[in-house]
């Protein structure tokens, strides 16, 4: 999994090299029944010790490491949006410290863990991450190879996988100033357990703290499990849960753009992947920006000798973007962003083969995209 770089800047606190793992890591234990919780679970002092610094992306014993060895407190900045560092340039890029879990199972331990797809990253799955960063360090966990192991027809996500970071960094003012992490574990390792086994799995190999779901949540083999199952299970093996009503579509009439749509009757009302996709084929932008909470971006890269740049005009096959397009027509105002610098207004036209990006301004004709790697954004 990628993760965002950071800076680590140490202070004067100093901490014993004798202080056990235990003392930073303490894992919430609380059941939730009838969608309360029982008691007020004890949050980690390792995570309350954090949550005031504008972002967090660090692994629990990884940060462990670094504390033992430097014997110094540390504040970590995320590296994603820009930040106030106190220290100088030159400080900053000794102590640079990158971040990446990949497979690590420790990245997530202690930390609650958000359960789902997380395709579009919409509405509902971002209460999901601010219900668990209450708790403790939010992750989402959720599953890779879905689509192959079970034969669904691919489609193109609904996000970039280069934009996501993007999408989870904007979260983090909703989340206590974290921004959460992503971990996936492969399904095919998964895909037979059991309810217990999977919910077994959680707390003694990737030993997280709690788990967060929606109300419609289903998990185990075949789907036999279900958010009561969930919470029950969580409570025998001393894990904190937390079940999530649905996020409900407030600007759905059960028509768009005045054509009756069928909706699926387990997602009426709910704001759904399945429902920012139907948004984004009927090209009602407005209504898919409800379901995001934020505009949908377009992500691209112009590949060699299968793109056109010809003063202020681009024309690129569809097999050039890295995420799903509205469904075919023409686009004004839309706005135009090179490797996520905003460069101006720009009018797009999307048929079944190619799409086509009119600029409002000409300085960009002397840019070789493909030769300088430039990614191409399109917003909504």
């Amino acid at each position: 999994m990628e993760r965002g770089g950071g800076l680590l800047h140490f202070s004067s606190s100093r901490i014993p090299a004798s202080t056990p793992v235990r003392f930073f890591i303490s894992r919430t234990r609380c059941s939730l029944r009838s969608g309360e919780r029982s008691g007020n679970p004890e949050k980690s002092m390792f995570a309350d010790r954090f949550r005031s610094f504008p972002c967090w992306t660090e692994s629990f014993l990884s940060m462990y490491k670094v504390l033992h060895k430097s014997q110094y407190a540390v504040k970590v900045l995320s590296s994603c949006e820009s930040q106030e560092v106190a220290m100088d340039g030159k400080e900053a890029a000794r102590n640079k410290f990158l971040i990446d879990c990949k497979t690590d199972q420790q990245c997530v331990v202690g930390g609650i863990v958000a359960l789902g797809k997380f395709d579009a990253l919409h509405l509902g799955h971002r209460e999901l991450v601010i219900q668990a960063s209450k708790v403790g360090i939010p992750f989402l966990l959720s599953f890779a190879g879905i689509a192959e192991v079970l034969g669904w027809e691919s489609r193109p996500p609904i996000v970039a996988k280069c934009d996501r970071k993007r999408v989870l960094c904007s979260w983090a003012p909703y989340c206590s100033n974290i921004v959460p992490l992503e971990y996936q574990i492969d399904f095919s390792n998964v895909r037979h357990l059991t309810p217990r086994q999977f919910v077994e799995r959680l707390a003694k190999e990737l030993r997280v703290g709690g788990v967060v779901a929606g109300a419609n949540y289903r998990f185990g083999y075949k789907a036999s499990g279900d958010a009561k199952d969930l919470v029950r299970l969580c409570e025998e093996y001393g894990l904190y849960a937390s079940i999530v009503s649905p996020v409900m579509d407030k600007t759905w009439h059960g028509s768009q753009n005045g054509a009756s749509v069928a909706c699926n009757s387990g997602d009426l009302g709910q704001v759904s992947s399945t429902r920012v996709r139907r948004s984004l084929a009927m090209r009602d932008m407005a209504h898919v920006a409800e379901l995001l909470g934020r505009k949908h971006r377009l992500v691209l890269v112009p590949m060699n000798e299968k793109y056109r740049f010809a003063e202020s005009t681009i024309v690129a096959p569809k097999s050039c973007l890295l995420n799903q397009p509205p469904g075919d027509g023409e686009f004004n105002n839309c706005t135009f962003l090179l490797d996520d610098v905003t460069v101006g207004l720009c009018r797009l036209a999307i048929d079944s083969n190619s799409i086509r990006i009119e600029l409002d301004c000409e300085n960009l004709s002397e840019i070789n995209l493909v030769q300088d790697g430039r990614c191409i954004g399109i917003e909504f």
